[in-house]
């Protein structure tokens, strides 16, 4: 009698001259199939990196809320035993794949895809009846799991924050940014949605990623609804960018803005960061006078070359960026608006 089987559907190709399999299989088959484990082993001797358990609960929850549209990505997992791939009477590429209980799955990308899934099914049964693709290598032995671990990963990059921002449609956060300087032409014209360094010819003046840092630091704890916030945070963007020459004049194309990157701080993440900080105060403490509060911003010397920052944010004319710059941008900040 012949061992117990999982068998899925399943198409066969050819990859550097050897043959693999696409597989779709059920998330209830996902924890039963990858069991075996190296963690202890020291790193040369392990076929893949250490699962980092703290990523779990955000990935099992993203399942979680999202049932509907959840996206996850194929596994990719080496094979160690005997397979069969019976072909289906029209094509020889497309049939069921046949896999030994006792054969060893070792996955080369997507441990963490395997455990949320696995911690999801506890805690949602029902996503038993989903299912997922794998990419399959057959590879006695686990020969080949270093090699292909690194292969996977040489050419990835993970997408930019602002990239991430700009594409998210589920993250209110996000959402709101977005919806707030659309509101803004001319603010709007001078942020870049898309990289994490300015390119030199561009007419932008910020990131995405810093204004969302700056909004989040500004609605921080706020008890207000949606659309409060959304109002709130485009009046104040409004009200800043109303207030800020140097903005204006890169809009208006008097002034390059490479020239503003260089040579002052109004652009940069932490006064972004620091306006959002500063800017919550200023609301709480001045509710009816918070906007008039803001024209100091037109008075501010934001060159690199003003002694009002040489105490610790520029050094040999260079920003230092850390926490304690930040928390240092985020006193001068309010020494002149509060």
């Amino acid at each position: 009698m012949g061992s117990a089987k999982f068998t899925f559907p399943a198409v066969k190709g050819i990859q550097a001259k050897m043959e693999y399999y696409i597989a779709m299989v059920p998330l209830e088959c996902i924890p039963k199939l990858f069991t075996f484990k190296d963690d202890n082993m020291a790193p040369e001797l392990r076929f893949q990196r250490t699962l980092n358990k703290a990523r779990i609960p955000e990935m099992r929850d993203y399942i979680l809320s999202n049932p509907d549209s959840y996206v996850f990505s194929a596994l990719t997992a080496s094979i160690d035993g005997e397979i069969t791939f019976t072909t289906h009477q029209d094509s020889s590429d497309i049939g069921l794949l046949s896999i030994p209980m006792t054969a060893k799955m070792l996955i080369n990308d997507g441990q963490h895809r395997r455990a949320a899934i696995e911690a999801a099914l506890k805690r949602n049964p029902a996503l038993k009846y989903e299912h997922i693709s794998i990419v399959l290598y057959h590879d006695i032995g686990l020969k080949r799991s270093q090699q292909i671990f690194s292969d996977l990963n040489r050419f990835a990059i993970r997408p930019t924050k602002s990239l991430n921002i700009l594409y998210d449609n589920r993250d209110n956060m996000s959402i709101l940014v977005k919806d707030a300087i659309s509101r803004i032409p001319s603010f709007e014209k001078l942020i870049d949605k898309e990289h994490t360094s300015i390119p030199n010819r561009s007419i932008a003046l910020f990131t995405l990623s810093s204004i969302h840092k700056g909004t989040m630091e500004l609605l921080k704890d706020s008890t207000l609804s949606t659309k409060e916030q959304l109002e709130l945070a485009s009046r104040f963007w409004t009200t800043v960018y109303n207030n800020m020459l140097d903005w204006q004049a890169v809009a208006s194309g008097n002034t390059k803005s490479s020239v503003i990157r260089k040579e002052t701080l109004s652009p940069l993440s932490i006064t972004m960061r620091a306006l959002g900080h500063v800017g919550r105060i200023l609301i709480a403490s001045y509710p009816n006078q918070w906007h008039n509060r803001l024209e100091a911003l037109q008075f501010t010397d934001w060159n690199k070359t003003n002694p009002l920052w040489h105490n610790g944010i520029v050094v040999n004319n260079s920003v230092q960026l850390s926490h304690a710059t930040q928390a240092l941008m985020i006193k001068i900040l309010s020494e002149i608006l509060l």
